[in-house]
């Protein structure tokens, strides 16, 4: 509950795969898990780093939700399992999945190693697949059916420069609409988000000075920038049952940057 707003998810629970940050920013998956639990759920916090994830299930208690905290290598199957199997122990069932795991890429197919290339598709895709694999049958003995989430990037549709990320990130789209057909009829929703430049621990702790953040936030039709939070209330979205009948869907949170035909910065 938020508010007055019945989403529907109290009581719910909720995986967030990539829900730690660093420090206290707010990234993407840190921003849905302490969004999801104030809408009522209850949240596994799931990331590499256990002490991240941790972080975030403090800033949930801060709140008045309830989240416990995990550490995982989602690109090993067994310890996706693993995820779900804790999820169930813990609240007795599982109805959101948050696929949030992701790292970038810049180089062109000539300048890229194939060693790299493995790795992006490696992190960017099999975490969603394996996470996925475990949680659809587990939403579905649940009795309810659920949502899946899995965040994409608006570089899929509009490449501009960063080869790879967008070639898994495409990817994302297709894997996403796949799974809507496939588990619609057991009751599982499944959407997909494509942030545009939001401003996040992963995006700024290699270092962003004031101009290049003034430049992502021009791109912008409403000339605002984009947040974690932004990303966290469209995951809520479609994890509610406001989304009931919204599935295999491809959302855009970009504040219009996609529209703006404005050249990398």
């Amino acid at each position: 509950m938020i508010g007055s707003l019945d989403l529907g998810l109290e009581g719910k629970v909720a995986i967030v795969a990539g829900g730690g940050a660093a420090g206290d920013g707010i990234g993407n998956g840190r921003a849905a898990s302490i969004l999801l639990a104030e809408a009522g759920a209850k949240v596994l916090v799931v990331d590499r780093d256990e002490a991240l994830a941790a972080r975030t299930v403090e800033m949930i208690a801060e709140r008045g939700g309830e989240a416990r905290a995990m550490a995982a290598n989602l690109t090993n199957s067994a310890e996706c399992k693993g995820v779900v199997d804790a999820a169930i122990a813990a609240w007795g069932r599982l109805d959101v999945l948050d696929n949030n795991i992701g790292i970038g890429s810049k180089l062109s197919v000539v300048d890229e190693t194939e060693e790299h290339w493995d790795r992006v598709m490696e992190i960017n895709l099999k975490p969603m697949f394996l996470m996925s694999k475990h949680a659809i049958p587990a939403m579905v003995a649940s009795g309810d059916g659920g949502s899946i989430v899995n965040i994409s990037s608006i570089s899929a549709t509009r490449p501009k420069g960063l080869t790879v990320y967008s070639t898994s990130k495409g990817a994302v789209l297709s894997l996403s609409q796949a799974m809507a057909v496939d588990h619609g009829a057991e009751g599982v929703r499944v959407n997909c988000i494509l942030p545009g430049p939001v401003y996040t621990p992963m995006v700024y702790s290699p270092g962003m000075g004031a101009v290049q953040r003034q430049q992502r936030q021009n791109a912008s039709l409403v000339q605002i920038e984009g947040e974690g939070w932004d990303i966290g209330k469209a995951v809520v979205y479609l994890s509610s049952n406001w989304a009931r009948y919204v599935t295999g869907h491809l959302m855009v949170v970009d504040g219009g940057c996609s529209l703006s035909a404005k050249p990398r910065g």
